[in-house]
């Protein structure tokens, strides 16, 4: 009879056993299964390759488009299938982000799409994981995003301060160009008559500087991957510094308002003179 009893109690004991060790299991809490996934804004992220960029705050890479050089998304259709639009309500702000630089823009389907600096941001089909930049500098006109860019590479047919459309030489015709502009995407130019490294145009007390005002910048910072950092400076102009491409001085045209998109300056003062012309990679070394 002992023995029997003793049994019991062991079986009892076991049967306890299991059921709070279960019970415990139970209690725990899972975790929730659309925890990691979840996108809730955008962060700076650092890259062996292009150092800072943005990205969501799951490291997935964002970047610019070159023909978004107005204020909307030309990236509909079949592009927007490859280049799928980045949109989060209220985003939240990584560290070293500024929140006024963030916007966002109702695209042609109706549906909403994040902008930094005035540039719409996208993802690329073709990065399977954070980290992936495999969409820069596709096309020439599709660049990972940066926060510290100094300048950006726009694609768009250019409408001089006349109305009549022109080339990136400055003279009557038809085609999107490429062309410089600042990291907020207002357009950007040279003066003819400038010489190496020299701006001739700028009087001393600046009092012509808000016809054409010069690019003020203390330094260089990140450029597009397709452009040569190296033929990017900075000189000084009387009390200001100004940035410079290839031996030219930069400035921009105050009847473009700093209108995103706004090239009014290739056709000033005189249409077809060339005074004032755009930049791009082709522009030659002054």
């Amino acid at each position: 009879m002992k023995t029997q009893r003793s049994s019991y109690v062991l079986i009892a004991a076991f049967t306890l056993l299991t059921f709070f060790t279960v019970s415990c299991k139970k209690s725990s809490p899972k975790p929730d299964p659309g925890e990691s996934t979840t996108v809730t804004g955008v962060q700076l992220t650092q890259d062996t390759k292009f150092g800072s960029i943005l990205t969501d705050n799951k490291g997935r890479s964002l970047y610019f488009f070159g023909k978004d050089a107005a204020t909307t998304s030309t990236c509909v259709e079949g592009c927007a299938l490859v280049w799928p639009a980045f949109y989060v309500t209220n985003p939240s702000i990584g560290t070293g982000l500024a929140a006024t630089d963030f916007g966002e823009i109702t695209r042609t389907d109706g549906s909403k799409q994040t902008t930094y600096k005035g540039w719409p941001l996208y993802y690329y089909k073709d990065d399977a994981k954070a980290g992936d930049t495999n969409g820069d500098a596709i096309g020439g006109i599709l660049f990972v995003g940066k926060a510290d860019y100094s300048v950006m590479i726009a694609n768009a047919q250019l409408v001089g301060h006349d109305g009549a459309q022109y080339n990136d030489q400055g003279v009557a015709g038809t085609g999107a160009s490429n062309y410089l502009v600042d990291a907020n995407g207002h357009t950007l130019y040279l003066f003819s008559k400038d010489t190496h490294n020299t701006n001739n145009f700028t009087k001393p007390d600046f009092s012509n500087d808000g016809v054409w005002p010069l690019y003020a910048a203390a330094s260089v910072g990140s450029v597009p991957s397709t452009l040569d950092q190296t033929q990017f400076s900075v000189i000084t102009v009387f009390s200001k510094m100004q940035l410079v491409y290839k031996g030219h001085p930069l400035y921009y045209f105050g009847q473009d308002n700093a209108t995103r998109g706004n090239t009014k300056g290739v056709s000033f003062p005189t249409p077809g003179a060339a005074i004032w012309k755009i930049l791009n990679s082709n522009t030659a070394v002054l």
